[in-house]
């Protein structure tokens, strides 16, 4: 039976802007407060999903939350109408309207953890929300996550869906954004990859100091016994808390795998000949040849890595058996990336093509073409039983172009999140859009 890696890319919301919310991201805090475009951001993606898809890559939707998030203001003490609730966080707690106007769900590499059913106990596909507990404005993502990925991902034949795990930092949970699954083939079963960056329990393990860890042990081996992995199909690396430190808050800024192949910078683990060791043996006990590419230090450095999102990319396996890398424009414009990567692809290795993306509106915020997809990988029958209005097509693009065009501004500030207009606004384009998905009722607002 033949199988894919299918990407569901984050439909980027109505609401998005630059809120400089995420400590440790170097990009998002260091662009906030600028004015942001969410039309362009949300074609930017758009573009980016067709491309793939033009390519003959399966290509998915995840559509994004409803924003602001009035709910989530309400459980914080303001009351009244929507629009006075708006109101009074606008004048007495900026921030927190800020946080509750996110777009950050379009980044669904932190959507949830997703396991292949060639790896599972009861041969299912399994997917675990992600609490994203280390900052306020996406913990309160995963509730709507998981409807909307439910009503994808509906058939209970196939697919298993878990609850978040406990929302304290004991469990902090990044979704795939820290989980690569490699293999053979797609639908053969492999080893699932969770990257860490403390533990909560244990103290001898080292931690950074100057940003936060927000994946921990506890939670990467609770996500593994809840899809029921065996212990020779899982490896466990912590990530180096120095390159934490230095803005790679997420395990896909300094690492990208895809079926045998891991390409990583040389500083982005801990003990990293050890855990390559144990990739190379479990994934050989499995019919597979493990390979790994380590970007040498002294010729793309750390910080040339988070700026240029070099290893927030898409590693895909075409048809010849190569793989294309899919980067940001960032990756073009910095002199010593652009010149590591014209080496890479010319040397005969595994990596043969790069392709350019423009996704300014995002990266700006600190999300690259990594951060804005889901993988998951399917065989025929788990693909025809996902909800096919949420698979991409040449119909379903130029719908959704219209669909942006139509309801999204093209320009946001601070100061805009304060209208009410605006939570009406996305109300009205999220209703339109669960039509056009097929997603039924999975936003807990109702349009009169």
């Amino acid at each position: 039976m033949k199988s894919f890696e299918v990407n569901f890319d984050g439909l980027v919301g109505p609401t998005h802007n630059y809120g400089g919310l995420s400590f440790g991201n170097v990009a998002s805090q260091s662009n906030s407060q600028q004015a942001s475009n969410p039309k362009e951001a949300a074609l930017q993606g758009l573009e980016k999903m067709k491309a793939l898809m033009d390519m003959g890559f399966v290509q998915g939707v995840l559509a994004p939350q409803e924003r602001p998030d009035v709910a989530a203001l309400r459980s914080l003490g303001f009351s009244g109408t929507d629009a006075q609730v708006i109101e009074r966080a606008a004048k007495d707690a900026m921030p927190l309207l800020v946080a509750s106007c996110s777009a950050s769900s379009m980044w669904v590499a932190n959507a949830a953890t997703v396991s292949p059913s060639a790896d599972t106990a009861d041969g299912r596909v399994h997917f675990t929300a992600a609490n994203l507990n280390c900052k306020f404005h996406r913990s309160i993502e995963h509730p709507t996550t998981s409807r909307v990925l439910g009503a994808m991902f509906a058939d209970q034949q196939h697919f298993a869906h878990h609850a978040a795990l406990p929302a304290v930092a004991q469990f902090g949970d990044e979704g795939a954004a820290n989980h690569t699954c490699f293999c053979r083939d797609y639908g053969e079963a492999g080893v699932e990859f969770f990257v860490y960056g403390r533990s909560a329990f244990d103290s001898r393990y080292p931690a950074p100091q100057k940003y936060p860890a927000r994946q921990t042990l506890e939670a990467s081996q609770a996500v593994a016994r809840l899809h029921g992995l065996s212990e020779e199909g899982v490896v466990f690396g912590q990530q180096n808390p120095s390159v934490i430190d230095q803005g790679v808050f997420h395990n896909d800024v300094i690492a990208v795998g895809n079926g045998e192949l891991l390409f990583h910078h040389q500083d982005a683990f801990l003990n990293t000949e050890a855990m390559l060791d144990e990739l190379r043996r479990k994934l050989a006990a499995r019919g597979a040849k493990f390979e790994s590419i380590s970007v040498p230090r002294d010729q793309v450095t750390v910080d040339d890595a988070v700026r240029s999102y070099l290893f927030n990319s898409q590693l895909l396996s075409r048809a010849d058996g190569s793989m294309l890398l899919i980067v940001p424009e960032e990756c073009r414009a910095n002199p010593r990336v652009w010149s590591y990567l014209q080496g890479l692809t010319s040397a005969g290795g595994p990596i043969r093509e790069v392709k350019v993306f423009d996704l300014k509106q995002s990266m700006q915020n600190g999300g690259g073409p990594a951060c804005l997809r889901l993988r998951v990988a399917l065989n025929e029958t788990e693909l025809a039983a996902v909800n096919p209005g949420v698979i991409m097509s040449a119909p379903l693009y130029d719908t959704l172009t219209g669909w942006v065009n139509k309801h999204y501004r093209d320009a946001l500030r601070e100061s805009d999140l304060a209208d009410p207009q605006l939570l009406l606004e996305c109300r009205t384009a999220l209703d339109e859009l669960t039509q056009i998905l097929k997603l039924g009722s999975v936003y807990p607002f109702q349009i009169n």
